[in-house]
């Protein structure tokens, strides 16, 4: 490269310096700015780099003197600090959708946002049981194509799958196309859903059942394509809430939606918290050694497993029809045991 133009390049790496190698606890002498520079090729004297740093700074970034002696210089205000960078690796490397390859791939571009110093601090291991053994391409196409239609307010199609008992993808409707109307994505448990309303089916509306919301699995969705059919607007759709939808459903897991009175001893009210949080109506009851907790549910399997791990420490008040079920899954599982209910 001719001497000229390295020359004219001097200010884009003495930014480059100052982003890698500075940070609000870490800075370079003027000498060290000139021996970085000379790295690479480029010669400066203190008086230009005085005129540079000016330059930089008007351009915005933040440099400014560190009280030390010799005087350092340091990027101190940068995009992200350190503690969101630090939350930022912690998401990635805590996400079951990702593979452990495809985590540390994210997690390096995480790290290059921070300065050398910070990214030995940003060499956290997080262990997550369950990840999947490679990442497949198409998981991260999936999420694309679906943030593309709700961009766009188009409808989906796709191929929804389940696992046999040999492990492999079977197809459901046998290999028919669901058609929806995106709603949003949302990640819970470590995986993504697309939460979508698909119109009943005239056997379906024969049978009574009612229109909803369902979610989806994004890693069990196959084929997805984005129609050119715009999406479907209807009461259904507009009463969706997705914060209501988090605090009822558990585990993703649809079902009527019941407002459950739960006595529950006051041992377990670190639980019940964990799961609907600090605003959860509770009234304390026989002088304070339990509580009945007012709570918007899904009523499910899944529910009543969650329930079940509460063992005697509480029980479904209110409504009969969410106790009778409770009452009925539990008989049923003890009759799978040869136990009588």
């Amino acid at each position: 490269m001719p001497s000229g133009n390295v020359q004219k390049l001097k200010i884009l790496y003495l930014m480059q310096i100052f982003r890698t190698e500075t940070d609000p606890d870490h800075g370079l002498t003027m000498p060290q700015l000139v021996e970085r520079l000379a790295e690479r090729g480029v010669t400066a004297e203190r008086k230009s780099l005085y005129r540079d740093i000016e330059t930089l700074q008007d351009f915005g970034m933040d440099i400014r003197k560190l009280k030390r002696q010799p005087v350092q210089y340091a990027l101190v205000e940068r995009d992200f600090e350190l503690s969101q960078l630090t939350l930022l690796v912690d998401a990635v490397q805590s996400s079951r959708f990702l593979s452990e390859g495809a985590s540390k791939a994210l997690v390096k571009s995480v790290r290059q946002m921070a300065s050398v110093e910070e990214r030995k601090t940003l060499n956290r291991q997080v262990h997550v049981h369950g990840r999947p053994a490679r990442q497949d391409q198409s998981d991260f196409v999936a999420v694309d194509k679906l943030q593309e239609a709700l961009a766009r307010r188009r409808q989906v199609s796709f191929v929804y799958y389940r696992y046999g008992a040999d492990k492999k993808k079977v197809a459901r409707k046998d290999g028919a196309l669901h058609l929806v109307t995106p709603i949003n994505l949302t990640y819970s448990d470590g995986n993504y859903y697309l939460v979508a309303y698909r119109p009943l089916s005239e056997e379906e509306r024969a049978m009574g059942k009612p229109d909803e919301v369902r979610n989806y699995r994004v890693d069990r969705m196959g084929s997805i394509k984005v129609t050119d059919v715009p999406v479907e607007r209807n009461e259904v759709i507009s009463a969706y809430d997705p914060d209501e939808a988090a605090r009822t459903a558990f585990g993703m897991y649809g079902g009527p939606r019941v407002t459950a009175k739960i006595k529950v001893a006051a041992t377990v009210m670190n639980v019940v918290i964990d799961r609907f949080g600090r605003d959860v109506v509770a009234t304390p009851v026989d002088n304070g050694a339990a509580a009945i907790v007012t709570v918007p549910i899904r009523q499910s399997p899944v529910f009543y497993g969650w329930l079940a791990v509460l063992g005697e420490d509480a029980e479904i008040l209110s409504p009969d029809g969410l106790r009778e079920g409770y009452v009925d899954w539990l008989a049923r599982t003890l009759v799978r045991y040869g136990a009588q209910a």
